[in-house]
């Protein structure tokens, strides 16, 4: 926000109908500006680079680049965006990700208006805003570290390929796939692949 002005703001969703009722709410505000859209991370990458808004609100869960990874990359790009990260869930491995990657907020999609308008309000002041259903669930959950590799193995374990299925794809050993899934079980707190499967679902690790 520069001068006083007009908090810029580049709204990022793959669903129409969402950015359009962002951009419904956000035009009643004499005070904010909607610069831009975007309808997935890639996009919204290359639009934060051009337009350099003062916030993004952007969809966690998005195609070609997730919302995780747009923040770290956007903020790599001009460290003074402010990231709102809107869900559908509250505590997820992605959520944690983009929390970590720099990102200044996080509100459930069914936030309020009020909540909306106040959370990009305060994040581009300089503050933080996450919604309490959020920060309840990212204390109840206990925080799992799996690696990029680790995640790649697990999204194509989610696809139903066989272990040496995954090997062949990633060029790898049978025995090394095995061993990123004993790890990632262990870290999960799984005993079956099936079970690592569901709760890295419920956790927002993979998507099916």
């Amino acid at each position: 926000m520069k001068g006083g002005g007009k908090i810029r703001v580049l709204l990022a969703d793959d669903h129409l109908v969402v950015r359009i009722g962002l951009a419904d709410i956000l035009s009643f505000e004499q005070d904010i500006e909607v610069v831009g859209e975007a309808a997935d991370g890639a996009e919204t990458v290359r639009k934060a680079a051009a337009l350099k808004p003062d916030v993004v609100v952007m969809d966690l869960m998005m195609p070609m680049i997730d919302g995780a990874a747009a923040t770290e990359r956007i903020l790599a790009a001009n460290p003074k965006t402010r990231i709102l990260v809107l869900t559908t869930f509250g505590g997820s491995g992605e959520m944690r990700r983009a929390l970590a990657a720099g990102a200044s907020g996080a509100l459930v999609k069914g936030a309020s208006k009020l909540e909306l308008l106040g959370a990009i309000r305060r994040i581009a002041s300089g503050g933080t805003a996450i919604s309490p259903e959020i920060d309840r669930a990212l204390e109840l959950q206990p925080a799992v570290e799996l690696s990029e590799r680790q995640l790649e193995v697990l999204s194509l374990a989610a696809k139903g390929l066989s272990n040496r299925e995954i090997a062949k794809l990633l060029g790898v050993s049978l025995d090394c796939i095995k061993e990123h899934l004993k790890l990632v079980f262990a870290r999960l707190d799984a005993s079956t692949r099936t079970e690592a499967v569901a709760i890295a679902v419920a956790r927002g690790f993979v998507r099916l």
